[in-house]
């Protein structure tokens, strides 16, 4: 059951990165899942862990690192549409 909560908040983590950045994440729930974990990792990475743990994330830097990440791919996929 702890990883159905860890997908649901790790869905949740990506869906608000998107409102956050004014961009639908690419691929729907799972890309939210996707980009809710990646996030939560480099979330970590960069900004350590502090902050409720909702799921196993630290919900404050997975929030953080979620919204980077997807600042990143949008930029990256924006760009990269305006080439050809």
């Amino acid at each position: 059951m702890g990883w159905l909560w860890s997908l649901i908040i790790g869905g949740v983590i990506g869906w608000l990165a998107g409102l956050l950045i004014g961009r639908d994440i690419p691929g729907g729930i799972i890309g939210n899942v996707i980009f809710g974990f990646i996030g939560g990792w480099i979330g970590s990475q960069l900004f350590g862990s502090w902050g409720p743990v909702i799921g196993g994330f630290y919900f404050v830097p997975a929030l953080i690192g979620a919204v980077i990440l997807a600042a990143i791919f949008s930029l990256v996929a924006r760009n990269s549409r305006h080439r050809y």
